[in-house]
């Protein structure tokens, strides 16, 4: 069966080709929302509603994160912030504690802005509008539109991960989806298959149906093709190359960075830093830390340590673009050097280790501090 990315000529097309026109599928959009219907997911908790806020936050905590690790916080951020105004109104370090722990947390700090923006500009009702809600912090244009279709019902397409490894299947498009040509081509197949003349509630069976389908059959690692709906026609199942497609992001060799952390304690408290509001682990609280093992042991002195830095296993933790070594170092708090008060101010704060769940810290340095926990009381 010929890719549906192939020219007229017969000849395989390749990525930079990736404009040619797709092999239609006519029934695309009835098939996936029967399918949806009949098999889809019907009981997550931001299902079976219409309300903007309760849609727009689901949708930003399951940008690059599974579903099953996104329930919880879904439900402590909604009863912790039932409604736009109460999300708008918190302080920004009670949102990055509840979100310490998701990951990418970006997302928390666009979270919380767009929350004010709604409030501020648009009296505290989400606009309806994919352009509009596109304008917003924190919502690209596959988030706007998924949110236009299942609270608004409007017709509107999205593409995230999920639905661009459905497509790749299917029609056999080439190429890497993060390049910008080929991505492209995506977006002008996955407005094509829209369902036209559907109701609101088509709208959203079929919107789900494709991030259900790429949720639950249309995996990464063993799709499960003998019960997707578009087995017969799709270019990988019957190619036998579920594997290959969609194309691999191209290989870069991932850099490592090492840095130095500060387990400064006393009692049974450490000393957390507030890290800066952009790069990694923006805005949250973590352990102060330093570029080499002297430059660490001056800022344990230099925040009352009483000289001595002790060694704790150390530990690397991956982030997307790089992979990071930490250095762990345990040192005590020296009383006599001054008033464990005179510490506290807006980007230092002493903190029992019973408490961290009211500050945003992030995972690794969570699972630092618990791994002490029996040792440092």
């Amino acid at each position: 069966m010929p890719s549906r990315l192939t020219p007229t000529t017969g000849a395989r097309s390749s990525a930079s080709d990736a404009t040619l026109p797709f092999q239609p599928l006519p029934d695309f959009a009835a098939r996936l929302i029967a399918w949806q219907r009949q098999h889809g997911r019907h009981d997550l908790p931001w299902q079976n509603t219409r309300d903007p806020y309760r849609i727009w936050l689901s949708e930003i905590m399951l940008q690059q994160t599974q579903v099953s690790t996104v329930i919880p916080y879904y439900a402590k951020f909604l009863a912790r912030f039932p409604d736009v105004a109460a999300l708008a109104a918190a302080p920004s370090d009670d949102v990055m504690a509840l979100w310490a722990g998701l990951g990418y947390y970006t997302r928390a700090r666009n979270l919380h802005r767009c929350s004010q923006v709604v409030v501020e500009q648009h009296g505290g009702a989400f606009p309806a509008s994919v352009d509009e809600l596109a304008e917003l912090p924190g919502i690209g244009r596959s988030t706007a539109a998924a949110i236009a279709s299942f609270a608004f019902g409007a017709r509107a397409t999205i593409l995230d991960g999920n639905v661009k490894r459905v497509l790749a299947r299917v029609f056999g498009v080439e190429g890497f989806p993060g390049e910008k040509k080929v991505e492209n081509a995506m977006w002008t197949l996955a407005e094509s298959l829209l369902p036209a003349n559907a109701s609101s509630a088509e709208v959203s069976a079929y919107t789900q149906g494709l991030m259900d389908l790429g949720a639950t059959l249309c995996v990464r690692g063993k799709p499960d093709c003998t019960r997707c709906p578009f087995a017969p026609d799709c270019v990988a199942n019957v190619t036998g190359r579920q594997r290959e497609l969609p194309t691999a992001r191209p290989k870069k060799a991932v850099p490592t960075r090492r840095t130095w952390m500060l387990v400064l304690r006393d009692g049974n408290a450490v000393m957390l830093e507030r890290r800066p509001p952009s790069g990694i682990w923006g805005g949250l609280w973590s352990l102060p830390e330093a570029t080499d093992e002297v430059s660490l042991a001056e800022r344990a002195r230099a925040f009352g340590g009483d000289g001595e830095v002790s060694p704790l296993a150390s530990f690397s933790h991956v982030f997307t673009h790089f992979k990071l070594d930490i250095e762990p170092r345990l040192a005590e708090f020296d009383r006599g050097v001054g008033a464990l008060a005179a510490l506290n101010d807006t980007d230092t704060a002493w903190v029992a280790l019973s408490d961290l769940d009211s500050f945003g810290v992030p995972a690794p340095v969570r699972k630092l501090l618990a791994s002490l926990h029996g040792s440092l009381i």
